[in-house]
């Protein structure tokens, strides 16, 4: 059976933490790098970064066979440190970031759906997080 425990992913970015919260804000950035490989890309981001404000993340496949919204409303913000938020089908997650010097970690803390097995999820996430650094980074 599949525990509710809450998933953890990180990166560690080569950047200031001023330039990782923008690139993670910023829906005309967001477009570049929301997506967990290749095969899909995000076709549309809106982003109402403030407390009850919403945000709405297209994720599509490039061959045009699936697509979702992916969205959620603001419990938290701490510009530079902190973004909570409750995703659509309720499960919460958390954003923070941890300057260290030039660098900037960013650590993604999620609660599991049940659809998906855990290690399935992890590594999704990883993955987009893992072009949201590549991304930065190139930019």
């Amino acid at each position: 059976m599949e525990t509710t425990q809450a998933i953890t992913v990180s990166a560690t970015i080569q950047a200031a933490v001023s330039k990782v919260w923008e690139h993670y804000t910023l829906p005309e950035h967001v477009m570049h790098w929301n997506n967990a490989s290749d095969d899909w890309y995000c076709p549309h981001a809106k982003n109402d970064l403030s407390i009850g404000g919403r945000f709405v993340y297209g994720m599509a496949a490039k061959d045009g066979s699936f697509s979702f919204d992916f969205g959620g409303t603001y419990t938290d913000i701490k510009q530079n440190e902190r973004i909570a938020y409750i995703m659509d089908d309720n499960r919460k997650a958390e954003v923070i970031f941890s300057p260290q010097g030039n660098e900037t970690k960013v650590t993604v803390t999620f609660d599991p759906e049940m659809e998906n097995t855990r290690e399935l999820q992890e590594g999704g996430w990883q993955a987009i997080l893992n072009n949201f650094k590549k991304y930065v980074e190139g930019v």
